[in-house]
């Protein structure tokens, strides 16, 4: 299931690798997206739990403010 993570507290380049970091070291997630624009990051939730999401983010510096399922085959990245 693709979800999207709302994110606050990331400002630059630096604050979107570490969050991207910190997604992709978590088991079962993956396709890790980020858009500082936004405050959101997007994966595939493959067996993840919202804590382990909300606990990477958090130990990377960041505080979660939602987490939703991508209805429809959304994308935050789509060109």
């Amino acid at each position: 299931m693709k979800i999207q993570v709302s994110i606050e507290g990331m400002t630059c380049g630096h604050c979107v690798a570490r969050v991207e970091k910190a997604l992709q070291g978590v088991p079962g997630a993956a396709g890790v997206k980020v858009d500082l624009k936004k405050n959101r990051a997007e994966l595939e939730k493959n067996g993840v739990t919202e804590d382990q999401i909300r606990a990477a983010v958090t130990e990377a510096g960041y505080s979660v403010t939602g987490i939703s399922e991508a209805k429809g085959g959304f994308s935050l990245f789509r060109s």
